[in-house]
């Protein structure tokens, strides 16, 4: 009796957290028959687990949590007691789907869900692009290196460098060109923190109020302060 009152108040707060959440990820992971799948989020620099589910037999799954404002999850899936990859996504309030396989977690995942998210897509797509052609400069320099050419070595360098400006220029304007979007102060902490603080500051500047006051738009103005201190 006592076993069974456990397990009815354990569906209890699970009705009851699934009742109070706002935000709902659901999808499923092709061939997966038995696992665990967390929904985490980033907690004084940790990942944490705000809900999680077994998985035994089907492929599909729903988690739940409340959101206060959008933010950036990770959808975690641990088989067998070994961890077979995480999958960041940008969340806000209402359902967002994520529909992957078990052989390629990460690499074959569909993300329908926020317009942050769709944002961050954009983004992503022209960064595949940066490492495609950061691929070849390694190569060619591996080549100029093995033939110990020089000029070959300082040119591979140069475009290097060229390469790595490209890319934090495309993110200052990509924030810049979204700055009504939690995703603009989002990619300035995560991807260009160590850029000249005068640019993130154009880019804190340019954030509408709204974005400015969410979770990203204060940790910018943060790093900012801290960066402005050094």
């Amino acid at each position: 009796m006592k076993r069974l009152a456990f397990i009815i108040s354990l569906l209890i707060v699970s009705s009851c957290a699934k009742d109070n959440s706002n935000f709902t990820l659901k999808g499923s992971i092709k061939d997966l028959k038995k696992g665990t799948v967390y929904l985490q989020r980033i907690d004084d620099t940790l990942l944490v687990s705000i809900d999680s589910l077994q998985i035994n037999g089907e492929s599909q799954f729903e988690l739940h949590t409340n959101l206060e404002e959008p933010e950036v999850l990770y959808l975690k899936l641990d088989k067998n007691g070994e961890e077979s990859g995480i999958i960041p996504f940008f969340a806000d309030q209402g359902v967002t789907e994520i529909n992957t396989t078990l052989k390629n977690f990460y690499m074959d995942a569909k993300i329908k869900g926020s317009k942050q998210q769709e944002r961050l897509e954009e983004y992503n797509k022209m960064m595949d692009r940066f490492k495609e052609k950061n691929l070849d400069l390694i190569k060619n320099n591996l080549e100029a290196r093995k033939s110990q050419d020089s000029s070959l070595i300082n040119s591979s360098f140069k475009e290097y460098n060229n390469l790595i400006l490209r890319k934090y220029l495309y993110t200052i304007n990509f924030a810049m060109n979204n700055k009504d979007s939690e995703i603009a102060p989002y990619l300035a902490v995560s991807e260009i923190s160590d850029a000249n603080v005068k640019y993130l500051d154009t880019i804190n500047n340019a954030l509408t109020p709204e974005v400015k006051s969410s979770k990203y738009g204060k940790i910018l103005q943060e790093l900012i302060s801290e960066r402005k201190k050094q």
